[in-house]
């Protein structure tokens, strides 16, 4: 009985240290705050020195080129969705919704669960052109999704890691508590715990995966003809236009990618109208 329990201790300490992988491996910022900071003078320093209060200053006074500047150099330093969400802000603010879009979009792989990012998102999806009608999916399936991205992978690997030590805490009463209350508790609250456990990490893989693997784009040119083949030549299928959100198909061109919209349309694009989220 004991090798048994040390197996599946064993065992769920495996998958209990995916969780821990993914807490170092999350670009995140500490502060789930986006609101922007107190006003700081920017001075003349080089966009290497910079700070992101640099980047708030230049935001509050209306100076969205140089805010702009200073957010992307920051972000050559490492994925943050704070400065991500004050980018987007920026670019919205400066006119240039693609770019407000392609970045709220980022920040919300960051952080899916936050509300201000979303509620900016959608503002910024109200001013694109296409109106892309979703195809209705089960909603068992948009429940679990909508699950799955009211934390980030920070918060499902914490979870994970809570739920598994208390599986052993209930382990330890199934198998040494002389009563059997505290015997059929154990057995049935480490049963839960354990089926907790294994949820966590698999929501916390998949949002790992979604961000390893990001197969999402929005169209960055004006207009953007949508061809039947990855060529010139090809049948001319649709217009998207700029701020509209697909998803990478086939991958394998360097020049041309195969997309897929949210209404089940696909066709072919150049690679240089698109960027991926």
């Amino acid at each position: 009985m004991k090798r048994l329990l040390l197996s599946v201790i064993y065992i769920l300490i495996s998958i209990a240290t995916f969780g821990q992988d993914s807490l170092s491996n999350e670009s995140t910022i500490q502060n789930d705050s986006v609101a922007v900071v107190k006003n700081t003078k920017l001075g003349t320093r080089s966009l290497a020195d910079v700070t992101k209060a640099s980047g708030d200053s230049a935001y509050i006074k209306n100076d969205y080129a140089t805010a702009i500047q200073i957010y992307e150099s920051l972000l050559k330093k490492g994925e943050a969705a704070e400065i991500y969400y004050n980018l987007g802000n920026c670019y919205y603010k400066a006119g240039d919704i693609a770019k407000a879009i392609l970045n709220y979009e980022r920040a919300l792989l960051l952080q899916p669960g936050n509300s201000d990012i979303r509620a900016n998102l959608e503002i910024a999806r109200g001013k694109t052109i296409d109106k892309v009608e979703p195809v209705p999916e089960l909603f068992l399936l948009t429940w679990i999704k909508a699950v799955i991205n009211s934390m980030g992978i920070n918060s499902w690997a914490i979870l994970g890691i809570i739920f598994f030590i208390l599986f052993i805490v209930s382990l330890y009463f199934f198998f040494f508590s002389k009563k059997i209350f505290l015997k059929k508790s154990g057995f049935i609250c480490g049963s839960f715990f354990l089926f907790l456990t294994i949820l966590a990490n698999i929501f916390a893989f998949y949002q790992k995966d979604t961000l390893e693997n990001r197969s999402a784009a929005i169209v960055m040119s004006p207009s953007v003809t949508v061809r039947s083949t990855p060529n010139e030549s090809g049948t001319s299928l649709f217009i998207l236009h700029e701020g509209s959100k697909t998803t990478i198909k086939d991958n394998s061109m360097k020049e041309w990618k195969e997309i897929h919209l949210e209404d089940g349309k696909v066709g072919w694009v150049k690679s240089v109208d698109i960027e991926i989220i």
